[in-house]
């Protein structure tokens, strides 16, 4: 695995992240007949709140993002696209982890929603979300959080 960090995400992200999710996502939105150039692009503009977001980098160059926004009963993890010749280096993996565990030790419900059909999705299944709700072109998931044996 290469070497990564992640840092808190500013606005002068947006443009970097917005290009990134179309490149990741064209090809699960093209099969379900979805994509669109700007839409795909304006609804991360839309939904940015680089206060919730993490960009992630390998050796100091962007690598991809994730956000993990709270809301009323969950955090709703987001926007987590990496380029595409890191994917499955574990770089995503250790950073998913990361995070769970973060929510498990607050006692934190998680959800999220993943394309249909897409291979994102055993990876979240790996770590324990299972499907709650679908359509025709969202799994929705949730993960309960789960509790680490206290320290003795």
């Amino acid at each position: 695995m290469a070497d990564w960090e992640i840092r808190p995400a500013s606005v002068a992200d947006i443009e970097a992240v917005a290009e990134l999710r179309a490149v990741v996502l064209r090809a699960d939105l093209e099969r379900l007949g979805r994509y669109d150039e700007q839409r795909v692009r304006q609804r991360l503009r839309h939904g940015f709140a680089p206060e919730h977001t993490w960009v992630i980098e390998v050796d100091g160059a962007f690598a991809g993002c994730v956000s993990l926004r709270p809301a009323e009963d969950a955090h709703w993890l987001e926007h987590f696209y990496l380029v595409p010749h890191l994917q499955g280096s574990g770089i995503g993996t250790a950073v998913l982890r990361g995070l769970l565990e973060r929510c498990d030790r607050a006692g934190t419900l998680v959800r999220l929603n993943v394309l249909q059909g897409s291979a994102a999705r055993r990876l979240y299944e790996r770590h324990g979300f299972r499907p709650e709700t679908e359509d025709a072109v969202d799994v929705f998931m949730v993960r309960e959080p789960a509790f680490a044996a206290p320290d003795v």
